[in-house]
């Protein structure tokens, strides 16, 4: 008898934890289905020219790639921070820092695009590393203390500069940069992959394959998870979280290093804002605020998202107040699904 109730109750249970895992899936690919949901949408909708879709024209695809790259490469480095649980507002100062850098160090400093990348790379990396320091070693919440780092950014950016936008121009001799560094805004492969792109695409491959083989990234799930477990489990808690923010740092940098590159200028206002649209990206790909949950990958996917919806909304001249609810619409959605997720 009793083996006849076990046959008949193992099927329910098997069904059950199928059903399980298909509503897991689910989640962990929603910014994938988002996806393809908005670019469906976008070649239905788009505008036509002689019969030709405007969407889907190679130039417009590459297009917003390019124009997704800089919030695409802060929101990788975003993603470190809140797989951990913490917040960093501070990286669109940075990106602001770090464009005013490049400028004034080969510009005014008559600096080697070589020297200038490094020094800011490790200026980034440093303010990323101080802020970790002040979230890991002194208990400052990361709101806040990352709240300061954007107002230091912003004063620092300011006070390097002068207060005034450092315009870029190429050639040899005084207040010229190096024509090295104007490749940042051509393109590649034929003239049709932008640089900023192919940029973005470096560095999100290198993230995934960081995150897929590291053990570092199982120390990121585990603070993200259960913090006090993890430290308990022997988990070097202080060192992951100051890595983490180290990480957004550079991120920040590097995207204010393509910025000041196509832009040709570095102004200390830049990056005004990008700290939103980074984190946006982050939660749209659905990574939990929460932390402990959460994918590169996905991350990559919900920018991209982002960018479509920017640009589909673009191309069919739809009103810029218009433009903003919409797309704070589709983060509030993607957030409020991360709600119905199960917790195990």
């Amino acid at each position: 008898m009793s083996n006849e109730v076990q046959q008949r109750t193992e099927p329910a249970g098997d069904g059950s934890n199928k059903r399980a895992n298909t509503v897991e899936n689910l989640f962990r690919f929603q910014s994938f289905f988002g996806l393809v949901a908005v670019f469906l949408a976008a070649v239905i909708f788009s505008p036509r020219s002689d019969g030709e879709i405007l969407f889907l024209t190679s130039d417009n695809l590459f297009n917003i790639v390019r124009a997704v790259s800089e919030i695409g490469i802060i929101a990788i480095g975003l993603t470190f921070v809140i797989l951990i649980g913490g917040i960093d507002l501070s990286v669109g100062s940075v990106l602001g820092l770090a464009a005013v850098g490049s400028a004034v160090l080969m510009v005014r400093d008559d600096q080697s695009v070589l020297l200038a990348v490094v020094l800011v790379l490790l200026a980034g990396t440093a303010f990323g590393m101080l802020q970790g320091s002040a979230v890991a070693l002194l208990g400052v919440q990361a709101f806040i203390v990352t709240l300061a780092g954007l107002q230091i950014a912003r004063g620092l950016a300011r006070m390097w500069s002068g207060g005034e936008t450092v315009q870029i121009s190429y050639g040899d001799g005084p207040d010229r940069a190096p024509m090295l560094f104007s490749l940042l805004g051509e393109r590649t492969f034929g003239g049709v992959v932008p640089i900023p792109a192919l940029i973005f695409a470096v560095v999100a491959v290198i993230a995934v394959l960081f995150l897929r083989s590291s053990a570092y990234s199982r120390h990121l799930y585990a603070i993200g998870g259960n913090e006090k477990a993890a430290r308990l489990s022997g988990v070097p808690v202080h060192r992951t979280k100051i890595i983490a923010f180290a990480i957004a740092g550079f991120c920040a940098a590097l995207a204010g290093i393509v910025h000041a590159g196509q832009l040709n200028a570095g102004s200390p206002n830049d990056g005004t804002a990008y700290e939103l649209d980074g984190i946006a990206a982050v939660v749209v790909g659905g990574t939990s605020l929460a932390g402990g949950r959460g994918s590169v990958i996905g991350t990559i996917a919900g920018a991209l998202l982002l960018g479509i919806l920017n640009n589909i909304l673009s191309l069919n001249s739809v009103n810029t107040d218009l433009q903003l609810l919409i797309k704070g619409l589709v983060i509030v959605a993607a957030a409020a699904l991360q709600r119905l997720r199960p917790t195990s």
